[in-house]
């Protein structure tokens, strides 16, 4: 069961919430997957994806990498939910810490996941926290990186159809450290 730890109503009036638990069973219009360019959910968000939506998420995600090549930090990636509560995932690739660039390209997963989201005109989307699980990025800096791309989007998007904004972070400490960001926002 996920439980919301807290949420905010942006000026612009959007809800960005978080929320502690399992992605997978979290009901919005989209999922965001933590993906990498070439789409192989093996492990981390992605594998779980997987295993509890079905395997066609990693058949349509094939085909995209076919049509469309690598999957970029700024350009997602889309295909349905299989058997996941949503009607898309949306897969964004996250930084590997240590690549170099990772604060601009982790702001381009997020930007771009949204962007996406606006794309298919849903009204509410829950992502996980991109790149702090097995690319390593330090959940601290994730945070105030994904919150402010999260309101600076709304801020420049005044016409965006999302309504809710979910932060699905899988563990206790990873909620405490976005729940410590955002009420410094505050």
């Amino acid at each position: 069961m996920n439980t919301v730890v807290t949420e905010r109503i942006l000026p612009t009036g959007q809800t960005v919430q978080i929320v502690q638990g399992d992605l997978t069973i979290e009901p919005a219009d989209a999922l965001v997957n933590a993906a990498n360019p070439q789409l192989r959910h093996g492990g981390g968000v992605a594998a779980a994806m997987v295993k509890r939506g079905g395997e066609i998420i990693q058949i349509e995600s094939d085909e995209w990498v076919r049509q469309h090549g690598p999957v970029t930090h700024s350009q997602p990636a889309r295909t349905s939910a299989g058997l996941l509560p949503a009607k898309y995932v949306i897969h964004a690739v996250g930084p590997v810490w240590g690549e170099g660039g990772e604060d601009a390209k982790l702001a381009d997963a997020v930007g771009g996941a949204l962007r996406a989201a606006d794309g298919l005109r849903i009204h509410s989307l829950a992502m996980p926290a991109i790149s702090t699980g097995i690319f390593g990025f330090p959940v601290e800096r994730a945070a105030g990186i994904i919150l402010s791309t999260i309101e600076q989007y709304f801020k420049n998007k005044q016409d965006s159809s999302l309504k809710i904004v979910k932060l699905v972070l899988f563990d206790e400490p990873t909620a405490k450290a976005f729940l410590a960001v955002m009420e410094k926002g505050d």
